[in-house]
């Protein structure tokens, strides 16, 4: 792996993490599936607009367009709409922890479904990221956290592990920002249909921390942050790249006692340690 996609990871994983504590800001005053769909149709004509001022098509691959409405309806729509609703009741730290399971999940359905080969000291080192994620975990559900929501937060890392498979069809090919567009359309379209049906429009309470939490969430984690995972997984692979999703809760966690003042305590310390060395493994490991 070379610097530029070491950099392109570490980008992501900040832009990615700090999702989880804005969105916690957004579901705390607004409907959680209808804020989100709202987001997705602000981010998904931003990238479309820009990406047509680039030059690119939509007119894509029967792949491209296969792999752009699963990974609209996996990550979009299911992945973080779980999460949106998880954390009504979840901390933004959390959600986090639980997504940075998704390496593990990748590497098991690419080696189900592309026959991925993984080296034994990069399988010594995903596990080691999971160990570090139950030590993590084990303290937080020890504190009480809602089982309800963890358990929809599992449900999308499933789901996005899925996403993450279906990016090798959608990065190739070109027209990569368009592909981020359309794809939250396809999220948009998905969440909006759900929110109609079980969620109260009228239930917004407007404030300033809701409207600038929104933009941040639209614009960095939803366009900027897309856009460079779809880069990253079309320049090193899906394994490789969902590698820095254990990133999640050094980052996640940080974020979220910094801004929302979420408590950090020893046993986050230690398994952010024990994950980082699992981190270096895989590298390690790739790296041969």
């Amino acid at each position: 792996m070379d610097l530029r996609a070491i950099g392109m990871g570490l980008a992501f994983a900040l832009m990615w993490s700090s999702a989880f504590t804005s969105a916690r800001m957004i579901v705390a005053d607004a409907p959680p599936m209808l804020a989100l769909a709202l987001r997705f149709l602000f981010s998904g004509l931003i990238a479309c607009g820009i990406a047509a001022a680039m030059g690119q098509s939509w007119h894509l691959s029967r792949a491209q367009w296969k792999s752009t409405v699963i990974f609209g309806i996996c990550q979009n729509a299911l992945y973080l709409g779980l999460n949106f609703i998880a954390m009504q009741w979840v901390q933004a730290s959390v959600a986090s922890i639980i997504a940075s399971t998704m390496p593990l999940m990748v590497a098991f359905l690419g080696w189900i479904v592309f026959r991925d080969r993984i080296r034994p000291l990069g399988l010594i080192g995903l596990i080691a990221g999971v160990i570090g994620v139950g030590i993590i975990m084990g303290a937080r559900l020890s504190g009480g956290v809602d089982p309800v929501g963890v358990a929809l937060c599992f449900a999308g890392a499933l789901a996005l592990s899925v996403a993450t498979l279906s990016v090798r069809g959608a990065a190739s090919g070109g027209n990569v920002l368009m592909i981020v567009g359309l794809q939250m359309f396809v999220g948009a379209a998905a969440l909006f249909a759900a929110s109609a049906l079980t969620e109260d429009w009228t239930a917004i309470h407007w404030s300033a921390r809701l409207i600038w939490a929104f933009i941040y969430t639209t614009l960095i984690p939803g366009v900027l942050a897309t856009w460079v995972w779809f880069r990253l997984v079309g320049r090193i692979g899906a394994v490789k790249a969902a590698t820095f999703h254990f990133l999640n809760p050094f980052f996640g966690v940080a974020i979220a006692a910094a801004v929302l003042g979420e408590r950090l305590g020893p046993a986050d310390l230690l398994g952010v340690a024990v994950i980082a060395g699992g981190i270096l493994a895989v590298q390690m490991s790739k790296g041969r």
